[in-house]
């Protein structure tokens, strides 16, 4: 496993092809770093399902309302809903959205994230300063490559569970 200097802040999720580590950015985006430590502590991000996949731009999930798979599951809805916690306040920064970095899902209001994010797969610079920032991919992005594509995809792949790196019994 890549070298995890922060075991707090680093999150481990696996899905169908292995784990992807990836180190989240509370020095930029400490509210939203803190939401995705309280659902995936919670185990609210496990079987969610990725309902949102398009080639070369983005994989999106965390839809904790709607999107779990073993739990009344309903593939379109998936996608409008968040989590029971308020909604969090925009934490934009001058981080690019590069390959690997995790973004906040959000309405067209900028204080609208919840539980919601997408992992780039490619540098979406478009997206630079209008979505908040707060983690990178450090090991694993071939298993987000791999992820299953469509809006929705017809199968959708999933997030079999979503831990904190500090929780994980190595």
């Amino acid at each position: 496993m890549a070298e995890i200097k922060d075991p707090e802040n680093t999150i481990v999720m696996e899905l169908k092809d292995g784990n992807v580590v990836i180190e989240l950015m509370p020095d930029i985006a400490p509210g939203h770093c803190e939401r995705m430590k309280e659902l995936a502590r919670s185990g609210q991000y496990d079987n969610v399902c990725f309902h949102r996949v398009i080639d070369g731009f983005m994989a999106q999930s965390g839809d904790v309302a709607n999107g779990n798979m073993e739990n009344n599951f309903n593939l379109r809805s998936a996608g409008t809903g968040g989590s029971d916690l308020p909604n969090l306040k925009a934490e934009f920064s001058r981080i690019p959205h590069d390959r690997g970095t995790l973004g906040a899902a959000r309405s067209q209001m900028p204080d609208s994230a919840n539980s919601q994010f997408f992992i780039n797969f490619s540098d979406n610079h478009f997206l630079n300063g209008q979505y908040t920032v707060y983690g990178r991919v450090i090991e694993g992005m071939e298993h987000v490559d791999a992820i299953t594509r469509g809006e929705p995809p017809a199968s959708p792949d999933r997030m079999i569970s979503v831990k904190v790196a500090a929780d994980v019994a190595e």
